[in-house]
C-alpha cells in the first residue's frame, strides 16, 4: 500500500510555489513529466536493487511501468524527445515522487532543476550550487544553518586513469566509487592474490593478459558452441567482463604503491582551495598528470565565488559520493547542521546519463533535487 504524503501546509505550499517562480525567472522552463514511467531506465541506471523500492505495473503489451521514483530521469527523457535535444536547455519542476521507504511515506514532494547541453561545465556547476543554496534560503535556511558537502568523481577517475593498472581494475574502481562498501571491498581484494580453485580455470587461464575485445570474442565463441546467448540473465558482454575481471584478479595483487596513492587521494579533504593544493602536491609527488581535472576543479571554485558563494564554508572531500553511478563529476549535498544523515538538497554532474537514455552523442548535464518536506520540517525526510 502506498502511504501518501500529507498535503503541504499553506505556508510551505506558498514557499514552494515562490521557489518555482524564482527558478523560472532564472531561465528554467517549468515542466511536469508523466507520473507513470517506463521502469527499464530506472532499473538499468540504478540496478535491480531499486526494484524493491519501485511501485511497478505493466501495460497491455507487457512493458514494465512504474510510478516515477524521482524526476531527473523523466525530465531527461522528455528533453531527449523534444526539439531542443542536444541544445542548451534548463528545466525546473515540482511534484510528487513515489518510492517505498519502510515506515515513512511512499509519496513525497520533490522540486529541482536540470540543465542540459551547456559546454561551460565549471560555470554551470557553480550556477547549480548557487541555485540550490537560494532554494534552501527560500525555505528560511540561512547560510549558518547549511552544511555544504561536495566532491568530484572526475578527480578520482583522472587518478585511476593515470595509474598503471589493468583496464578491468580501472573500470571496477571507477564504477564502485560511489558505492562506499564496494570500493572498500575492491581495495581490500585487489591487494591480495586470489589463487582459489574455480570451475572455469581453463577459461580464466585462456584470458590471462587479454583485453576486453579478446575476452568478448572468446566468450562469444564458447556460448555459440553451447547454443545460448545468456546465462543467469547475463548477456555475452557481461559474462566476458566477469571472466576478464576474475582472470585479472587471479593474476596478482594491486601494486602497493598504487594502493597507497589511492588511499592518500581519498584522504584529501577541506576547503576547496586547500584541497586543490593537496591534489597538486599528490600529483607532483607521484609524477601523475592530473592537471586538467584539477584546473576544472579550481575553475569551478572560482565561478562559485563569483556567484557569491562563500567557498570557505564548503566542505570538500575526494571520497564524497552520492551513491549513484551515473554521476561523472561535481557532486554535492546541502544538510541542516547537526542533522548529518539526510540531505535537504542533492545533485551534481551526470554527463553520461543521456547517452545511456539513447542520445546519439554525449550531452553535458547537471542538476539537483530538493526534498520539500525536509526543508519544511525540523526533522528530515528523504
Amino acid at each position: 500500500m502506498i502511504r501518501t504524503a500529507a498535503p503541504l501546509a499553506t505556508g510551505a505550499a506558498l514557499k514552494a510555489d515562490a521557489l518555482l517562480l524564482s527558478l523560472t525567472q532564472a531561465g528554467y522552463t517549468h515542466v511536469a513529466p508523466a507520473i507513470l514511467q517506463p521502469a527499464e531506465p530506472f532499473l538499468d541506471l540504478s540496478g535491480e536493487d531499486i526494484r524493491k523500492s519501485l511501485y511497478l505495473t505493466s501495460d497491455a503489451t507487457g512493458e514494465e511501468l512504474c510510478l516515477r521514483p524521482d524526476l531527473t530521469i523523466p525530465v531527461a527523457r522528455d528533453y531527449l524527445a523534444s526539439l531542443r535535444a542536444g541544445r542548451p536547455a534548463g528545466y525546473c519542476y515540482l511534484g510528487p515522487v513515489f518510492r517505498y521507504r519502510g515506515g515513512r511515506t511512499s509519496e513525497f514532494n520533490q522540486a529541482g532543476v536540470e540543465s542540459f547541453g551547456r559546454q561551460d561545465r565549471a560555470a554551470a556547476d557553480a550556477e547549480i550550487l548557487a541555485l540550490a543554496l537560494e532554494s534552501a534560503a527560500a525555505f528560511g535556511m540561512i547560510p549558518d544553518d547549511v552544511d555544504i558537502r561536495t566532491g568530484d568523481v572526475a578527480l578520482f577517475s583522472a587518478l585511476i586513469d593515470a595509474l598503471d593498472l589493468f583496464p578491468v581494475w580501472k573500470r571496477r574502481l571507477i564504477k564502485d566509487f560511489n558505492r562506499k562498501v564496494s570500493l572498500a571491498e575492491d581495495l581490500a581484494q585487489l591487494t591480495i592474490a586470489t589463487g582459489a580453485g574455480n570451475e572455469y580455470e581453463g577459461v580464466l587461464a585462456a584470458l590471462a593478459g587479454s583485453d576486453r575485445k579478446a575476452a568478448l570474442a572468446l566468450v562469444t565463441d564458447l556460448m555459440s558452441i553451447a547454443g545460448t546467448t545468456n546465462v543467469g540473465g547475463r548477456d555475452v558482454a557481461e559474462i566476458a567482463d566477469r571472466f576478464l575481471e576474475q582472470s585479472t584478479l587471479k593474476g596478482g595483487a594491486l601494486p602497493r604503491e598504487a594502493l597507497q596513492l589511492i588511499e592518500r587521494f581519498l584522504g584529501i579533504a577541506g576547503e576547496p582551495d586547500e584541497a586543490a593544493a593537496q591534489l597538486r602536491g599528490l600529483a607532483a609527488d607521484a609524477k601523475l598528470d592530473l592537471t586538467a581535472a584539477i584546473d576544472e576543479f579550481e575553475s569551478r571554485t572560482g565561478f562559485m565565488a563569483a556567484r557569491g558563494v562563500d567557498t570557505k564554508t564548503i566542505r570538500f572531500s575526494t571520497s564524497f559520493g552520492r551513491g549513484l553511478d551515473y554521476y561523472t563529476g561535481f557532486e554535492f549535498e546541502l544538510h541542516r547542521k547537526g542533522n548529518g544523515a539526510e540531505p535537504l538538497v542533492g545533485g551534481g554532474r551526470y554527463d553520461g546519463l543521456l547517452t545511456r537514455l539513447g542520445a546519439p552523442e554525449p550531452i553535458p548535464a547537471v542538476g539537483f533535487s530538493i526534498w520539500i518536506e525536509a526543508l519544511t520540517q525540523t526533522g528530515s525526510a528523504s
